[in-house]
């Protein structure tokens, strides 16, 4: 018999802190390896160019200047400053227009995930939670979802309206909840059954603040750290776009739109292509190598480990 001291205890002192204390050991674990040091640091010095480096290079990303196209990097015989990685086919500083796109890039990819994993959490949990036929809709829903590429979706959508930041991003998130959906109705499923919830439902909690208070922690930590590696995943994606005609339109630059002019010039303009790619390999391999190590340290905790 659980009496009303225990019941408190159960939902609101044991439970919660616990769920936090896992996140934070993981953190802690991932923030001890050398990988998650060096790829931190990586993504903060590219976050903070993609600031920055805007307002200290004296040059335009989008000011076409026909008398200066083609222009090497500085390292290069015929390269001048202030453009330090050469200029494209239309006189334009390089560098800028990679650091303009990998902005964007990164804009779009967080602004993405984080809309995945609100509307994939809250159906998941929602479906999990309820159970019945609001389960197997929801969840047949899901399967039609996950049917639908997320290269054919973007072009029904995109291809209708003029692509723009707030559309790539609803085409996003529409082609990549269900996985998150998923994955928190299987935690949902599992948590509704502990006593902690239902010593929260003797006391009188509502459904929806069981779904928020209670169970959407236990959610976080399987789903947070996969997340990391979906901004990569979401900024390939933005890419892609760009670079078959369906993304961000010019003169705003995107990895995509840059790279795909430069594939004409490969032969005599190479940094036209390479510049753009380096910025976008080191973008996602510090965020790859950072949701990779994340994902080593909570296995590691969970399996028992400090």
């Amino acid at each position: 018999m659980i009496t009303s001291t225990e019941e408190t205890a159960l939902s609101k002192g044991q439970t919660q802190p616990k769920k936090r204390g896992v996140t934070a050991r993981i953190v802690h674990k991932a923030w001890g390896y050398t990988e998650m040091k060096v790829a931190a640091t990586v993504f903060i010095a590219l976050a903070l160019l993609t600031v920055f480096g805007p307002l200290l290079i004296d040059a335009s990303a989008t000011k076409m200047n026909v008398a200066n196209k083609f222009l090497p990097p500085i390292f290069m015989e015929g390269g001048k400053l202030p453009h330090f990685f050469g200029t494209d086919q239309l006189g334009r500083d390089l560098l800028l227009r990679s650091l303009v796109g990998l902005r964007n890039a990164f804009a779009i990819g967080v602004t993405s995930v984080i809309g995945i994993f609100v509307l994939g959490c809250a159906i998941g949990i929602y479906a999990g939670y309820r159970g019945g036929w609001t389960d197997v809709i929801l969840m047949r829903l899901t399967d039609v979802q996950m049917s639908i590429p997320v290269v054919i979706l973007a072009i029904t959508i995109l291809g209708m309206s003029r692509p723009s930041p707030a559309t790539i991003i609803t085409v996003l998130v529409l082609a990549s909840w269900p996985v998150y959906a998923r994955v928190s109705r299987g935690v949902t499923l599992a948590e509704r059954q502990k006593e902690y919830v239902r010593a929260a439902k003797i006391l009188g909690a509502s459904d929806l603040r069981i779904m928020v208070r209670h169970i959407a922690p236990s959610v976080l930590p399987p789903i947070a750290f996969v997340a990391v590696l979906d901004v990569a995943r979401m900024m390939i994606f933005e890419a892609i776009f760009g670079f078959i005609g369906i993304g961000i339109q010019p003169p705003t630059p995107t990895f995509g739109t840059i790279i795909s002019a430069g594939t004409q010039y490969l032969l005599n303009a190479w940094w036209i292509t390479i510049v753009p790619g380096i910025l976008l390999a080191l973008g996602l391999g510090s965020l790859n190598l950072m949701g990779g190590v994340l994902e080593r340290a909570r296995n590691h905790i969970l399996q028992g480990g400090e």
